[in-house]
């Protein structure tokens, strides 16, 4: 942080000499100059203030530095400053440590005031390096964030799919991708994924499968045929490690039958409209991406006008139970969503399915997808 022109060096030494020595040598080389004489005040002083830059004795009494610098490391407003350690210490083992903890460099006492101007100026200027290519990167992922958005197809740009949707992306390059596809004038087609891990190579890999979903669900393929199609394509377009959980669901909405595919993905929810229990569209098939003898088979069954279908992601469950496991919280999901009044609006199940599962509460763990289908 720059104030006045000038930047901020923050001395934290018990030492009155050394600051004294420190301070007079920054303020001539241009520099403002924040101290503390032990680490509890310093990094009060450097969560308050923000200095570009911290000089942090090693030897203390009560917080030594090594502490102090583990604990400003575990803050997130201090941790991405820079800490040079100032020590007498020659111990090889003590600056590992100190390296190990976060420091970007060691000024050994005697102190010799050009060595202070030049490792003071050269962290400062890398770390401004630094903070710029981490927000080159971050613009660049909220435009990955921005075209992933504006792939996702919209209730009101398909109404007779008749769906809603809710989608949170944990990271700007989200894992969780979902599409609605119209097969024939009476099929259409949901499909919702998880693609492992939180990064760009996840979001090309959303691209892709935007594209392969076009290509290769139509009327000439059965809904198995479209994913072992996708699933081998896959195979050679994703990065080492990466690969699809998923549903694919598919409605005949003038025969009134459905086909569901599910590839790893916690199940689909089927609500009858006439009451009863909600049924788990459960599946045991393959994931996509990784094998070339994939299996797959499809689970087809009767729907009724007004059945509604909930396709999700595991953050939803993960995000409720805290847990990480989604397993355990499948069937209360399901219990709930028969509870809900029938007839009610399918937007509104939708943000009473978020209340219930707690979504934005607390600080969440993964994306999360909720996609609902009407019959």
């Amino acid at each position: 942080m720059e104030q006045s022109g000038k930047f901020r060096v923050l001395i934290v030494d018990d030492t009155s000499t050394n600051v004294l020595i420190l301070k007079k040598t920054l303020v001539n080389a241009g520099y403002a100059v924040l101290s503390a004489d032990n680490g509890p005040s310093g990094r009060e002083i450097a969560e308050r203030e923000i200095p570009d830059l911290i000089l942090l004795d090693i030897m203390m009494p009560d917080e030594d530095g090594f502490e102090t610098i583990a604990k400003l490391k575990a803050t997130p407003p201090t941790a991405s400053i820079p800490v040079i350690f100032l020590t007498a210490i020659s111990d090889v083992e003590a600056k590992i440590k100190g390296f190990e903890l976060g420091a970007v460099d060691f000024i050994t006492k005697p102190f010799h005031p050009a060595e202070i101007r030049a490792r003071t100026s050269l962290h400062i200027k890398l770390s401004i390096a630094t903070n710029a290519l981490i927000k080159s990167q971050a613009d660049k992922l909220k435009q990955i964030e921005s075209a992933q958005h504006s792939m996702l197809l919209q209730p009101q740009d398909m109404p007779d799919a008749r769906f809603d949707v809710f989608f949170s992306s944990l990271a700007e390059a989200g894992g969780d991708y979902y599409d609605v596809l119209r097969i024939t004038d009476n099929v259409a087609g949901y499909f919702l994924s998880d693609v492992s891990g939180h990064d760009i190579a996840t979001s090309f890999a959303t691209s892709a499968i935007k594209a392969l979903l076009k290509q290769n669900c139509s009327p000439i393929y059965s809904p198995v045929e479209s994913m072992q199609l996708i699933n081998r394509i896959l195979i050679d377009v994703l990065p080492d490690g990466k690969y699809l959980t998923a549903n694919y669901l598919t409605i005949d909405r003038k025969l009134l039958t459905a086909s569901l595919i599910g590839m790893g993905h916690p199940p689909a929810i089927h609500v009858p409209a006439q009451g009863g229990s909600a049924k788990l569209l459960e599946a045991e098939n393959d994931v996509l991406g990784i094998f070339q003898d994939a299996y797959y088979q499809a689970q087809d069954f009767p729907v009724a006008a007004g059945d509604r279908i909930y396709l999700y992601s595991d953050g939803l469950l993960e995000n409720k139970s805290g847990d990480k496991i989604w397993t355990n919280g499948v069937d209360d999901l399901a219990a709930f969503l028969a509870s809900l009044p029938k007839g009610i609006p399918l937007a509104e199940s939708i943000q009473a399915v978020k209340a219930h599962c707690k979504v934005g509460e607390g600080v969440p763990s993964d994306d999360i997808v909720i996609l609902a289908t009407e019959i």
